[in-house]
């Protein structure tokens, strides 16, 4: 399969006022297109700062990353990110919020005809299609997030970054939003890159999990490859032995091998 990101012995250093800070030393992996991968770990063990650096929007201290075999040296619209902070305008409307990053990413290729059209294509993937007008004062948590879901897939990107999206939203909406991904995902086979704390969520989402070892100075301690079939219920997993061990091995890592610090 093709590799779509390869990250290479990348090191991340930050200089504080107590010195210099080593979050993340000498990570290597790859991901594979149409992969779903998940990065899983204590706070502080360098999820988002390797997040961040797949998006381009930081440079590493050593190492390099490459997407589709170019060097990561800034953003770029191939790879999209959504953080857990939906980042709407709160002054647009949800259909204006997306057609501002189709404008950016397509102009000069689509007509005003086509963008429009390529926006209400996008919220209707996430089944936002009823409420392309309203402000986002004017919609709930999990409907934000659906609009900043759509902002990034009306990018067309490769690779679709997201940390913690479902973090902020109550149970239900996140299970909801959880099923729409992989529905999206199993549509388009984007490649998926999902910051997570959440095990359960890890498993039935991935298709490898990447288990973080403690900062400072993090690095992939385990790799754990989830073999469950495809399309997943999460109403079927609930009885599926397998699920089960693979849930299990991810709290051994972090509960025995990898215990938070006080």
């Amino acid at each position: 399969m093709n590799k779509i990101i390869q990250v290479q012995n990348v090191s991340q250093q930050f200089m504080t006022a107590s010195g210099p800070f080593l979050a993340l030393d000498r990570v290597s992996f790859d991901i594979a297109e149409g992969e779903t991968i998940s990065l899983i770990g204590h706070s502080g063990c360098g999820k988002s700062t390797l997040l961040n650096l797949i998006a381009g929007l930081t440079l590493p201290s050593s190492g390099g990353l490459l997407c589709d075999n170019k060097e990561i040296a800034g953003p770029g619209p191939e790879r999209a990110v959504v953080f857990q902070n939906h980042s709407l305008l709160p002054w647009l409307t949800a259909r204006e919020n997306v057609a501002l990053a189709v404008e950016t990413v397509f102009k000069g290729s689509k007509t005003k005809a086509e963008m429009r059209e390529w926006t209400e294509h996008n919220l209707e993937r996430v089944q936002m299609g009823h409420a392309m007008d309203k402000r986002p004062d004017e919609i709930s948590g999990g409907m934000k997030q659906r609009v900043g879901i759509a902002r990034a897939l009306a990018m067309s990107p490769r690779v679709l970054l997201m940390d913690e999206p479902f973090g902020a939203l109550d149970a239900l909406t996140r299970a909801h939003l959880q099923d729409a991904v992989m529905q999206i995902q199993a549509r388009l086979n984007t490649t998926l890159v999902l910051i997570t704390h959440d095990v359960d969520e890890a498993v039935l989402l991935s298709d490898r999990v990447l288990m973080m070892t403690n900062g400072p100075a993090a690095t992939v301690g385990e790799i754990l490859e989830i073999d469950l079939p495809r399309p997943r219920n999460r109403v079927a997993l609930a009885d599926n032995p397998r699920y089960h061990q693979l849930r299990q091995q991810i709290l051994q890592f972090l509960y025995e091998k990898q215990p938070a610090t006080a």
